[in-house]
């Protein structure tokens, strides 16, 4: 198995967050207006921002860490 490079993560951890961030957005209006947490949507969006931002630091960083992991067990 060949190791993943560095733009190969960043366009996987990238797409994650795309699709991340508009997921979290939709259960989080629903999630607010469940629980009648009244904020407009302009906070909502800055709101999933700030979180998204982080899941994408989080989904890179592990990326690198598994795939470090596993270039080590290879040998190389």
């Amino acid at each position: 198995m060949v190791a993943q490079s560095r733009t190969w993560s960043s366009i996987e951890a990238v797409t994650n967050l795309v699709v991340g961030y508009f997921i979290s957005l939709l259960v989080q209006v629903i999630t607010f207006h469940l629980y009648s947490i009244r904020l407009d949507f302009t906070e909502q969006i800055e709101i999933s921002v700030i979180f998204t931002v982080v899941s994408f630091i989080r989904s890179y960083t592990l990326r690198r860490l598994f795939n470090g992991i596993h270039r080590l067990q290879a040998g190389e």
